[in-house]
């Protein structure tokens, strides 16, 4: 399927693999693709308006890891000026489009390499904030190589977006570690890790269990007991569970927890709504989760 689209989408473009010039997007802009909307959104709020930006996957039900582009997405992935994919075997798809129609001075960002990891990490980045960190820099200083003239502008979006859009989102993330580092908590996958290691949070969930729930992979009968009896046992304070993939153990695990009034948090793997910027979709789920956290610690 995908060589198919590959096809489609490279035939018209790849003549002479030249590609378009640096700053050739709509109207003279960058023109900008993130194969996912988490990005594309910090990369919009950091073009101010230089740049058009454009996400592959909008859809909170759409999986990245089995996302099947169609002819359209890839025209707009390979044709763009810059590149932001997340890698790390996340969105394999997204690098074999860029791959098969190199182009001349289109910047690609692949955030796993960008953040120096390898296969097996954590492929949720944007839930761990100092990658976030790491990827706002990034972001900036490619629009500053793309667009020279424009530097000093991307240097005070940058500045604008850490002290001012990012303000709750990062005020939320000390107030929680500061408040509530240790809390024992439950969470069904491994979207969570990043965030909560980045709170203090004590996670008891085996990793394992959270990986194969986030991978579509069987879990082991050991995982189940271990963290039904977590539950169970009151060994938890909070259950943080991905509302988009509520499998058959998340949701055995999310009904003993509301039995033993064990309070409950969502997070989501995509923006959710579509339409929230990275940070009202992340103040929102770091709000949620405080209400948990003092609900079950009364702190």
């Amino acid at each position: 399927m995908l060589g198919a689209v590959l096809a489609l989408a490279v035939g018209p473009i790849g003549c002479g693999r030249s590609g378009p010039p640096a700053s050739s997007g709509p109207g003279g802009r960058i023109h900008v693709v993130a194969a996912e909307n988490f990005w594309g959104s910090i990369a919009t709020q950091l073009a101010g308006g230089r740049a058009s930006v454009q996400s592959i996957i909008v859809n909170p039900n759409a999986d990245p890891h089995t996302y099947e582009p169609s002819a359209q997405d890839a025209r707009a992935m390979v044709g763009a000026n810059m590149a932001i994919v997340n890698g790390l075997g996340y969105d394999n798809w997204a690098s074999q489009l860029l791959q098969s129609s190199p182009q001349t001075g289109r910047a690609v960002l692949n955030v796993g390499d960008a953040l120096g990891l390898s296969s097996g990490a954590n492929q949720h980045r944007w839930y761990y904030p100092s990658n976030v960190q790491a990827v706002i820099d990034r972001i900036t200083a490619d629009y500053q190589k793309l667009d020279p003239p424009d530097a000093a502008f991307f240097a005070s979006q940058k500045q604008s977006f850490e002290t001012q859009a990012l303000a709750r989102y990062t005020s939320l993330i000390r107030e929680i570690r500061a408040r509530y580092a240790g809390v024992p908590v439950g969470y069904s996958e491994s979207i969570f890790q990043g965030l909560g290691e980045a709170l203090g949070l004590r996670l008891l969930t085996p990793y394992s269990f959270v990986k194969a729930i986030a991978e579509g992979t069987d879990v082991t009968a050991q995982d189940k007991q271990t963290v039904d009896a977590q539950a169970q046992e009151g060994r938890i304070k909070v259950w943080i569970f991905n509302s988009q993939n509520v499998t058959p153990d998340v949701k055995r695990v999310n009904q003993i927890a509301g039995a033993r009034h064990i309070p409950i948090a969502t997070v989501t793997e995509t923006l959710s709504p579509a339409s929230d910027s990275f940070q009202q979709w992340q103040v929102s789920e770091l709000e949620g989760l405080m209400r948990a956290l003092h609900g079950a610690t009364g702190r």
